[in-house]
C-alpha cells in the first residue's frame, strides 16, 4: 500500500536534527531567530540550550495559538513575530544565530481542512498564510503550460505534461476543489506503485504547495536577510528536506563562502570580494541511526551551518543558486 511521503517535518515535538543542530552550534547563546517556528520545536530547543532570547517567526496564525500552552514560561526570552522568513532583517538585527526549517509541518499535514495532505480530504487550499490565492486557484486557473511547468520544475515529476492535460480535461467538467479529487486525477496518469513507494501524487503535491507559497523565492530571499541580520561571528543552520532546496542552500553557502570559482576559465582574474560565511563543514549533517531509528523520515534531511564573518553583506542572483525558474513566469 503506498504510503504519503512527507518527510519535510516528523514529530511536532521533536523537530529534526534538532540534537546534531544544536551540537553544530554550541555552545548556544545571545539573540537567535527561528524562521520557521511551526509547532516550536527549534524554538524550544534553542531557550533550553542556553539562547538568551528567540525571535520565532511564522506566517501560519495557527502556529502562535498552539504556542498558547507554553510559552509563558519563557517569559519575554521569546518573542512571537507573525511574519514570513525573507523579511527577518526587517524584525531583528545583530543575531548571534538564524535557524530556518524548511518545508510543510506536520501540524499542517494533520489538519485535512488546510489541503496540503492527499491522504485526507479537504479543499484544495496549501496556503500556509491562510490568505491569497489556493491551490483551487492555481489548479483551475492556470494554462496548461504553466500547470506542467511547475509539476517539474517544482516537483521534479516526469509526468508533468501528462498530468496538467489530465488536470485540463477534469476541469473543463467540473472545478477541482478537494485534495481527493486532485489526487484521483493524478493517479490516473501514473502507475500504480509498488510496496514502499511513495503516493503518486507525492510530487505533483509537493510542487502546488511551493508555487502556492512561493517558497523557493522565499528561500533565496531568506538567505540574503540571514546574511543582512547575522553579527560577525553569528551562526546560519538551515534544514532542508528535498533536492533542489538542498542544492540552493548549499551553492548559496559556497557562493558566499568564496568558493563559487570562476564561470569562464579564460576570463581574465578579478579580485574578488571577502566572503561573507565560513562554511562550518563542506559536507551536510544527516540523521543518526538513533534519530532514523525513532523517524525513518529523517532520512532524507540534511543540515548546513555555516558562520558570518565581518564582511559587509551584498547581493546575489538568484539563478546563481539555482533557484528553480518557469518559462513565462506564472
Amino acid at each position: 500500500m503506498a504510503v504519503e511521503a512527507h518527510p519535510e517535518k516528523s514529530d511536532a515535538h521533536i523537530p529534526v536534527l534538532l540534537r546534531p543542530l544544536l551540537a553544530a552550534v554550541s555552545p548556544v547563546g545571545g539573540i537567535w531567530l527561528d524562521g520557521t517556528f511551526g509547532a516550536g520545536g527549534y524554538t524550544r530547543g534553542l531557550l533550553d540550550a542556553g539562547a538568551d532570547k528567540v525571535v520565532a517567526v511564522d506566517r501560519d496564525p495557527l502556529a502562535f495559538d498552539m504556542a498558547k500552552g507554553w510559552a509563558d514560561q519563557y517569559g519575554d526570552r521569546l518573542v512571537m513575530q507573525s511574519g514570513v522568513f525573507s523579511r527577518m532583517d526587517e524584525y531583528a538585527s545583530a543575531l548571534d544565530g538564524v535557524v530556518l526549517d524548511l518545508g510543510v509541518s506536520s501540524m499542517q499535514l494533520d489538519q485535512a481542512e488546510r489541503g496540503f495532505s492527499f491522504m485526507r480530504d479537504g479543499p484544495l487550499d496549501m496556503r500556509m498564510s491562510q490568505s491569497g490565492p489556493s491551490a483551487a486557484d492555481l489548479v483551475n486557473e492556470a494554462d496548461e503550460s504553466v500547470l506542467a511547468d511547475i509539476l517539474f520544475h517544482y516537483g521534479e515529476e516526469r509526468a508533468s505534461r501528462r498530468i496538467a492535460r489530465a488536470i485540463i480535461r477534469a476541469r473543463t467538467d467540473a472545478p477541482v476543489t478537494t485534495t481527493l479529487q486532485l489526487a484521483g486525477i493524478i493517479e490516473s496518469c501514473l502507475p500504480r506503485p509498488k510496496p514502499g513507494q511513495s503516493h503518486p501524487a507525492t510530487r505533483s503535491f509537493q510542487a502546488l504547495r511551493i508555487a502556492v507559497n512561493e517558497e523557493y523565492d522565499e528561500l533565496y530571499q531568506g538567505l540574503m536577510a540571514a546574511e543582512r541580520a547575522l553579527k560577525p561571528g553569528g551562526q546560519l543552520a538551515v534544514v532542508s528536506f528535498h533536492s533542489i532546496e538542498d542544492r540552493m542552500v548549499k551553492r548559496f553557502l559556497s557562493a558566499r563562502a568564496g568558493q563559487g570559482g570562476r564561470a569562464n576559465r579564460y576570463a581574465p582574474e578579478t579580485e574578488e570580494a571577502a566572503p561573507q560565511f565560513a562554511l562550518k563543514s563542506r559536507k551536510a549533517i544527516g540523521a543518526d541511526e538513533e534519530e532514523l531509528a525513532e523517524n525513518p523520515r529523517a532520512r532524507s534531511a540534511k543540515l548546513r551551518v555555516a558562520i558570518r564573518t565581518d564582511a559587509p553583506a551584498g547581493t546575489l542572483d538568484a539563478q546563481t543558486i539555482g533557484t528553480p525558474q518557469l518559462r513565462g513566469g506564472r
